[in-house]
């Protein structure tokens, strides 16, 4: 309850304060049964355990549908050895614009030809040049949250002009 001391300031019950840290307590524990676990068994955090296997690599080349919206393409084949650094990017024999016919394979989006102002250049951007950054290869793994993502063409949605 609120009320005035002798110097006229408002000052709170002692009730309200002890109100005031439960919920705060309720809300926290609430929320933090809420996110789901990402991460292995519980228990000491510190502890050492072993490193799972390395995920076998999907390499059948078939491109994948994407799981979300503006999702950059995974890599449908192995990437082991290839070289990509400052000097040399692997990727670009084959997927640049140039190459891309003779070796059958899908070319680089015209984004990664463009600056940041939209302004396009002649080669790849210096930002777009890190392939591995965005695009990575699919891992044979089950995936840590499910996805409900359903495809426009699934939820029966058609383009315009097509009735």
């Amino acid at each position: 309850m609120r009320s005035q001391d002798r110097t006229g300031r408002l000052t709170l019950g002692k009730g309200w304060v002890l109100a005031a840290l439960s919920a705060a307590v309720i809300a926290t524990s609430a929320m933090a049964q809420m996110v789901p676990q990402l991460s292995g068994p519980q228990g000491d955090a510190m502890q050492t355990l072993p490193a799972d296997p390395l995920p076998k690599w999907i390499i059948d080349d078939i491109r994948r549908m994407r799981a979300y919206p503006e999702q950059p393409p995974i890599i449908p084949h192995s990437i082991d050895g290839y070289q990509l650094s400052v000097n040399a990017n692997r990727c670009l024999s084959c997927h640049k614009r140039e190459f891309s016919p003779d070796a059958g394979a899908p070319m680089i989006s015209v984004t990664h030809y463009m600056d940041r102002e939209g302004q396009m250049l002649a080669d790849v951007s210096p930002r777009r040049y890190f392939c591995t950054a965005c695009h990575v290869p699919q891992a044979d793994k089950k995936p840590l949250v499910g996805n409900t993502f359903k495809d426009m063409s699934e939820l029966g949605v058609t383009g315009a002009g097509s009735e």
